[in-house]
């Protein structure tokens, strides 16, 4: 039976259906034949007579076109399922009621035929049903169960994986599923740790038993795997992040005794039988940030069928944006970076599919007249500008670079946007911006004012306009600017998490400035979907209701040291043991505490979720380009006080307006240098 099974799953699917076709026919008749026979009847008639083969032959084809009307050749085997089985309960009952009357009007109408009443008719439903459903039934339980993973594996095969479960009851039985349907087998679920307080300890899912319930699934994993050297996987299930109040301390048992940690996130390939896809635990699922609801449907909205510029577009955030942009549908997407190996590596990155959507441009953002013919030929609807320089040590010592870029380069592509009559420009902005104490802090601020004039000055009827940028004509629309002012990612180019990943590596010590030193964190997955959603929003938006800057909520602030010991745990060490822990000092330019909006600015909710409007102050576009003039004889003197007294002006907007700026902007540009 076993061997007549796999045989027939290895058929293409129409020869299959075919053989299963020509099987079921064979089994009515062998069920009006065993029908017969076990009630002991006697036909009045020669069943191999001339009659006898035509009522055969007539009961064969009503049943093969009953069978199929009923669905029986509709469903795969693998999946057959109750209402797959109600359905043959549904054509073997039709077939038994119709040969009854058909019996009954052939005796009354031509001739009476011995031998035939209900009792053989009961019979005929009950085997016919048994019979055929009793194939399907055993390939799904061959399928399913344990005995197939035994009976297809060679010899030579490679050993499966036993694994725990830790999760939800509903996902333990789709797992469970799945991981004895794959074909080869990759693991076998040797117990299931349930989320759930209530749920049965000591029972069973599927011949799998739940060997451990909330909340004292640390204390059972860690006699687990004390007891035993054959475990090599922890599964958990979707979402068991937020579930799981010890989460990382599960991740952290399992790691220090060598086991793997995945984390269910789905089913794909659903046609071809079924896989699970299992996705590595990464800092950020540990962090255990609120997970957002991405309204989809709208950022697809805004973002499908749209040409895309986004400078920056290699970098940590910038690629992540222009995968996330043709993910939702964007007609093209234009890349300018000045690295080359970052532009390399997204095009390693984008599958083939999006390939011929996609446009990469080696060229630096300060670079006005190459921007321009690149803006101006591809004609984008929206340009993220992602381009900076962000590394906050570096940049003290490297400030003419930071000012360049950060500054002159924002400056050149908001007006090289607004020159081409580009609809939307948005900044990635930085937390840093707020109360700077450092050069990427001031800079990034200077590019906020810049972006919060611009915004301000184009919302200005036509008519009252007054060149701020030039090149825009009476009744155009203008470009509308805004930036999105969030803190840390997860994972970007020189973020801690990076750091502390390759020092853990090395076998540390992991260095920290400061024991007390916070900082916001977001994944960027998570920062790129909203930063879309800020445009969407804005686009939106007029009048009172405009806002020029868009801020990020990025929940509470983590404590860099609980971050570097919860990586040392997840490596599967110790903190401070195993792995040591130094601390070095805050370093120029650092803060201990970061926050997302100064004293006095204005945050106001919106109705899109994570999302707020930020009323600021903003400089008049006159004082900028005083400012930015001033700046440029700055840098061509190369006095960085001079430089940085500049840029603190422009932040301290209420002293600099009210005619006394000398004082405080001296203190800001001595706090920063």
């Amino acid at each position: 039976m076993t061997a007549y099974v796999e045989a027939v799953s290895d058929l293409r699917p129409k020869m299959r259906r075919a053989i299963i076709m020509v099987q079921d026919l064979v089994m009515v008749l062998v069920s009006v034949a065993l029908s017969l026979t076990l009630s002991q009847s006697r036909l009045s008639f020669d069943a191999f007579s001339y009659g006898g083969l035509a009522c055969w032959a007539a009961i064969v084809l009503f049943a093969h076109l009953l069978f199929r009307y009923c669905g029986l050749y509709s469903t795969v085997w693998r999946f057959a399922s109750t209402p797959d089985f109600f359905n043959i309960l549904k054509g073997c009952g039709s077939l038994t009621v119709v040969l009854y009357l058909a019996s009954l009007a052939f005796r009354s109408f031509f001739q009476p035929v011995s031998g035939l009443n209900e009792r053989q008719f009961i019979v005929f439903f009950l085997v016919s049903f048994t019979i055929i459903s009793a194939p399907r039934l055993y390939y799904r339980f061959l399928r399913d169960g344990a005995s197939w993973r035994i009976l297809r594996r060679a010899p030579g095969d490679a050993p499966v994986k036993q694994a725990l479960f830790i999760g939800r009851l509903s996902e333990a039985d789709v797992i469970v599923r799945f991981t004895r349907t794959a074909a080869p087998a990759e693991y076998a679920i040797a117990g299931i740790m349930a989320t759930e307080a209530d749920a049965p300890l000591g029972t069973q899912i599927q011949g799998v038993p739940v060997v451990a319930v909330s909340p004292r699934l640390v204390e059972v994993l860690e006699d687990y795997v004390r007891g035993t050297e054959s475990l090599d996987l922890l599964i958990f299930g979707n979402g068991a992040e937020r579930e799981i109040e010890d989460y990382a301390e599960l991740v952290r048992v399992a790691r220090h005794s060598g086991i793997a940690v995945v984390q269910f996130s789905g089913l794909s390939e659903l046609g071809q039988g079924g896989k699970l896809v299992l996705d590595a635990v990464e800092m950020e699922t540990i962090m255990r940030r609120s997970a957002v609801a991405t309204d989809v449907k709208r950022i697809g909205a805004f973002v499908g069928g749209k040409r895309v510029l986004v400078t920056g577009g290699a970098g940590s955030i910038g690629r992540i944006l222009v995968k996330r942009a043709l993910e939702l549908g964007a007609e093209a997407v234009l890349v300018a970076d000045n690295s080359e190996f970052g532009i390399f590596q997204l095009d390693q990155l984008i599958g083939e599919k999006d390939r011929d959507r996609l446009t990469s441009r080696i060229v630096d953002v300060t670079d006005r007249p190459h921007m321009m013919r690149l803006v101006s030929e591809f004609k984008p609807s929206i340009v993220f500008h992602a381009a900076a320089l962000k590394h906050v040590p570096l940049l003290e010592d490297n400030w003419e670079a930071a000012i360049e870029t950060n500054i002159f380069g924002t400056l050149a592509c908001a007006e090289v946007a607004a020159k081409c009559g580009v609809p939307q420009f948005l900044l990635i902005s930085s937390d840093k911006a707020v109360d700077p104490t450092s050069v990427l802090g001031v800079t990034k601020r200077a590019a906020e004012q810049i972006v919060s004039s611009l915004h301000e000055t184009h919302a200005e009827p036509p008519d009252q306009y007054r060149g701020a940028v030039d090149g825009h004509r009476p009744g155009d629309p203008g470009t509308k600017f805004i930036a999105v002012r969030f803190g840390n990612v997860f994972g970007s180019n020189g973020s801690v998490a990076t750091i502390f990943q390759k020092q853990i590596e090395a076998g540390g010590p992991v260095t920290i400035t400061d024991r007390r030193m916070t900082r916001y964190f977001m994944t960027v997955a998570e920062a790129v979907d909203l930063v879309i959603m800020s445009a969407a929003d804005a686009g939106q938006r007029q009048g009172r209701d405009d806002y020029a800057i868009y801020m990020l909520d990025m929940g509470k602030p983590v404590p860099i040291l609980e971050v570097a010991e919860t990586m040392i745990r997840m490596a599967g060490k110790s903190p401070y043991t195993e792995i040591p822990v130094r601390f070095t000092g805050i370093r120029p330019g650092e803060k201990l505490h970061e926050t997302l909006h100064g004293e006095n600015e204005e945050v106001v909710k919106l109705d899109t979720a994570k999302i707020f409007g930020l009323r600021t102050d903003v400089v008049e576009w006159p004082r900028i380009e005083a400012a930015l003039a001033a700046l440029q004889a700055a840098m061509r003197d190369r006095d960085k006080a001079a430089a940085l007294a500049i840029l603190a002006g422009l932040y301290r907007v209420e002293e600099s307006a009210g005619g006394v700026p000398e004082q405080a902007v001296s203190e800001t540009a001595e706090q920063i240098g």
